[in-house]
């Protein structure tokens, strides 16, 4: 299903004619599994992110996306996992079952911490609820600053052909000395990191 999902990602950008660079996938050991904390500019986001890593990566995304015929179940069969948004206790609990699921199945995570997507490009505020689970599984954060895509989208609408969309890799941050009591600044951090990768002003 991993395999499917990279392909499927893949297959949709070269269908769209859409080129895309990654840069720093240095930064990270492919044998090993990660929280990924992206930034959210456009739908294009999502096949960017699973055509950028050659590893097993699932996504949390809203629930919703659960309900779309083979798109949906396929992301079910390969282990993403799912959050209703709209009921927090609800969401809780998914959260709850994704940790236990990954003790049996350890895999990389993807999460927009922004939660939305960005109406005007920039990196919006972080939530905390993602981080505060990789930080419950001990897993090491890696920002990624997407770079285009919103921009790529909105060319498309008008049929025209976009440049290039990047996706640019941080360092991994570890969370295993990460103390609750100093989340909101830790996940500020994370978000300038991302911001940095940008590109864009971290004052802006």
């Amino acid at each position: 299903m991993s395999w499917i999902a990279i392909n499927w990602s893949k297959t949709i950008l070269r269908v769209g004619k859409i080129e895309y660079n990654v840069f720093g996938l240095e930064n990270i050991d492919q044998k090993k599994i990660y929280f990924f904390a992206p930034n959210h500019e456009s739908a294009l986001d999502i096949p960017l992110v699973f055509a950028a890593f050659p590893m097993h990566v699932v996504s949390i995304a809203k629930i919703e996306l659960s309900r779309i015929p083979i798109f949906g179940w396929s992301m079910l069969a390969g282990g993403h996992f799912f959050v209703d948004r709209a009921n927090h206790n609800k969401a809780i609990q998914s959260l709850v079952k994704a940790k236990k699921s990954m003790l049996n199945n350890p895999r990389s995570i993807f999460l927009f911490p922004e939660g939305t997507r960005s109406k005007n490009g920039k990196v919006g505020k972080f939530k905390k609820g993602g981080i505060l689970m990789a930080i419950d599984m001990e897993l090491p954060i890696v920002p990624i600053g997407i770079i285009g895509t919103k921009k790529c989208q909105d060319e498309m609408r008008k049929g025209k052909k976009y440049g290039s969309i990047d996706l640019r890799i941080g360092s991994p941050i570890s969370t295993k000395n990460q103390k609750k009591e100093g989340l909101i600044e830790f996940v500020d951090s994370i978000r300038n990191q991302v911001i940095n990768l940008k590109g864009e002003n971290v004052n802006n």
